[in-house]
């Protein structure tokens, strides 16, 4: 698995809620940490690493260095989409653009259009190029904190959704090559990230027919967030249960203790039901914390360094 950070793109992708962020700058510090040059991408109106990272971040729309090899950028797809509009239109002012009926008609009809050119940006930077120039040197992965299942299946589509119109626009030749690095298990890689449980596992099996529906690609690994460790055995836990329960204190620990060990077995049957279709499952362990600030994301960064190396 050492080559999920040899890629040029790595895609997350998962139900709504399961840490698709914490992730992604847990594997952008590990890949900064082992000297890659790395851009984690968020989608929308995000600014959420620089947060994070206590970086302030002028404009959502520029590349933010976060720390030594690790940079951020948030791509808006409807700004991506009159970015590249206004270039096709000259003079016209993005302002008069967007408030125009033509933009919103055909922000609405064209099927795939602001997922397409919000692909083409992420595309540019694992190719160097920014602002026309190229620079080949300058990130050597590009991670995509991507929408949730459904979204991202549609951005990942985009160049099939879109490629009629775009054959006939000066889009055509980046939607080819769009496509092509989605396509390549050389230079591109998928990953769901799951809670255990079983709608967000459920989510990670149909991500997996929807990329080999789509793009005939298949899932790299599996990451299953926020996993608890098995703390008994069933014959400990039948000791457990056996003490003399008559204090109230005593009671209560016996309770906890089937509790978390109901709870665990759960969460491992879910992730049973991942191996059992082949995946490759990375456990990221469940964080005693108040909250997820940057030494917990380092906690996570250097427990997937263990089973990335």
């Amino acid at each position: 698995m050492a080559s999920l950070l040899h890629r040029k793109l790595l895609v997350l992708t998962g139900k709504g809620g399961v840490g698709k962020t914490t992730v992604s700058a847990a594997l952008g510090l590990l890949a900064a940490d082992r000297g890659l040059r790395t851009i984690v991408v968020e989608v929308g109106e995000q600014r959420r690493l620089a947060e994070l990272f206590g970086v302030r971040s002028e404009d959502a729309g520029a590349e933010t260095e976060l720390r030594q090899n690790l940079w951020s950028i948030s791509i808006d797809p409807d700004r991506a989409l009159l970015e590249w509009l206004q270039s096709l239109g000259g003079r016209v002012s993005g302002r008069v653009l967007a408030s125009s009926g033509t933009f919103q008609y055909f922000a609405a009809a064209a099927p795939g259009a602001k997922e397409l050119v919000s692909m083409v940006k992420i595309w540019k930077l694992t190719q160097g190029e920014r602002g026309g120039r190229k620079r080949p040197s300058d990130y050597d992965l590009v991670i995509l904190d991507g929408p949730a299942t459904g979204h991202a299946l549609g951005m990942l589509h985009s160049p099939q959704t879109f490629g009629a119109i775009a054959r006939v626009w000066p889009i055509a030749s980046q939607t080819k090559q769009v496509g092509e690095l989605l396509a390549d298990p050389a230079r591109s890689a998928y990953l769901a990230v799951a809670l255990p449980t079983e709608m967000a596992v459920t989510e990670a099996l149909e991500l997996q027919d929807g990329l080999r529906r789509q793009i005939d690609r298949s899932l790299d690994a599996v990451i299953v967030n926020g996993t608890l460790p098995r703390r008994f055995s069933a014959a400990e836990l039948t000791r457990v249960e056996s003490l003399n329960a008559s204090d109230s204190v005593t009671r209560s620990a016996t309770l906890a203790a089937r509790a978390v060990h109901s709870r665990a077995s759960f969460q491992h049957n879910q992730v049973a039901r991942l191996r059992r279709r082949r995946f490759e499952v990375l456990p990221v362990p469940f964080l005693f914390t108040s909250e997820l600030d940057l030494p917990a994301i380092e906690r996570i960064a250097e427990h997937l360094s263990k089973q990335l190396s």
